[in-house]
């Protein structure tokens, strides 16, 4: 494929950012978690989402070849800033541009670290570029459109017997800025990776972002929740599926209720579960045992060629100044480390 020489001007400006090992606590884009940006099935999505609330719009549109970017593959963009907010705790430059291992990202979010999880990583990042959004959001009084991917290019190293050593992805300027504004930026629960449900993952972003912590919670009428969730299944299907999810209840820290409004509107009652939050007044979690892989049966896709340039040996330069240090902090890290194909490479162990 070729370059433009504007993407060449772009990397050249970049400095690689190395991925953080260890625990880092997840933490999630308020825009992402509040409107439509994703299919929330595992089948192929080709139609676009047309979704517009008061001021907002926003069109999401995919290429047949590999189908909309879906929940599932959001779980990529959530490890991005997380990795991205535990930098600027430590007092670490970041960048849009993410050098990692695969064990690093599938370790994170909650995936097997086999050589399948790697190819249904490789069609998350293809789905992820090939998909384009177009939004008016977080532009002001100053109305504009934006158009972009949630990932710009991405790239693999690998060995001649085709161990893969690492992997490069170029995250877009709108999504990047709207992560170190971290007034754009929640914690999540790590059980979130649990959820095997598009709907229920939808489900608990909608939650912790408009129910968060407060005592009474969040009500919506279940005809505008169908709306604001972009799903192509009729009103009624979607609304037997929230009604299961309430008797099951799965989202971890909180509590949904079905009520009847006086005019016969059908709402759901979204509540906080009791003492969610211990100490910190930004991280809450339920206490969910160990992440185990989410079960999406993504499919695969052969990548686009390469753009990036893994190969080069410049290093991570320092910059003048470092962000203020978070105030948030983890309160229950995960234990033990899975053994894999796909285990730390020359990178991770040269770091």
């Amino acid at each position: 494929m070729t370059t433009s020489p504007h993407q060449r001007g772009e990397r050249a400006q970049l400095d690689p950012f190395h991925a953080i090992s260890g625990d880092v606590p997840p933490r999630d884009q308020r825009d992402l978690m509040a409107h439509p940006f994703f299919s929330l099935s595992k089948s192929r999505r080709v139609a676009p989402i047309h979704y517009k609330a008061g001021d907002v719009e926003l069109q999401v549109y995919a290429v047949a070849e590999h189908g909309m970017a879906t929940i599932w593959d959001a779980d990529v963009l959530i490890w991005a800033a997380s990795q991205i907010l535990a930098a600027q705790d430590r007092g670490l430059p970041t960048s849009r541009f993410f050098r990692f291992t695969p064990y690093q990202l599938l370790n994170a979010i909650g995936r097997s670290t086999g050589p399948r999880s790697y190819f249904l990583i490789k069609s998350a990042l293809t789905r992820l570029q090939s998909t384009v959004i177009r939004t008016n959001i977080r532009h002001g009084e100053h109305w504009r459109r934006q158009q972009f991917s949630w990932i710009n290019e991405w790239e693999e190293l690998a060995t001649r017997g085709g161990r893969v050593e690492g992997m490069e992805f170029v995250l877009p300027e709108w999504l990047y800025q709207g992560i170190i504004d971290r007034r754009l930026v929640l914690a999540i629960d790590p059980g979130y990776f649990r959820l095997t449900g598009g709907i229920e993952r939808w489900f608990y972003r909608i939650a912790r972002k408009h129910a968060g912590r407060q005592a009474d919670g969040w009500r919506f009428e279940l005809r505008h929740l169908h709306a604001k969730s972009g799903s192509l299944a009729r009103h009624s299907d979607f609304a037997l599926d929230v009604r299961a999810i309430a008797r099951r209840q799965p989202l971890p820290g909180y509590v949904l209720a079905m009520e009847r409004r006086s005019d016969g509107a059908e709402l759901v009652h979204i509540r906080p579960v009791e003492n969610l939050c211990v100490t910190s007044p930004d991280i809450c979690t339920s206490g969910a045992a160990d992440i185990c892989t989410s079960g999406a049966n993504l499919s695969v896709h052969q990548a686009r060629e390469s753009q990036l340039s893994l190969w080069s040996d410049e290093r991570n330069r320092s910059r003048k100044d470092s962000k203020e240090e978070s105030k948030s902090y983890y309160l229950e890290a995960r234990s033990g480390d899975n053994s894999s194909l796909l285990g730390p490479s020359r990178w991770e162990k040269a770091r």
